[in-house]
């Protein structure tokens, strides 16, 4: 029976939605990687001089709903702020590559409707 489409074989996947696929056959071991995505996240959040931290929220520091703007000023200087896809974009990054982010974006995203310059 003959087909219409013919499949041509590529060898293993070296890069898939935006992740790097690393493989060492030998130990049948498999990484995951987001270099490329994370630093195209930092750019287009022009945050790409941020300094590199341990852990993603420091030991100390406290976000609250106090911390969300009080003002019609303070809501309108925020709002050109893209917190929620800022968020969005990490929790991507959290779900199959980071998992040691997942308490920080829990906190984030709990101040998604109206975020303030500490959060």
């Amino acid at each position: 029976m003959s087909s219409k489409f013919n499949m041509k074989d590529l060898g293993a996947a070296n890069y898939i939605l935006g992740m790097e696929i690393k493989r060492d056959w030998e130990k049948r071991k498999l990484w995951l990687k987001q270099r490329k995505y994370v630093e195209t996240i930092l750019q287009r959040f022009n945050m790409q001089d941020s300094k590199l931290v341990k852990v993603p929220i420091l030991v100390g520091v406290k976000l609250s709903v106090e911390q969300c703007p009080k003002t019609q000023e303070e809501e309108e200087g925020m709002s050109h702020v893209p917190y929620a896809s800022a968020v969005g974009s990490l929790m991507y990054v959290m779900v199959y590559t980071r998992p040691g982010i997942t308490h920080a974006l829990g906190v984030l995203s709990r101040f998604m409707s109206k975020p303030g310059k500490e959060h």
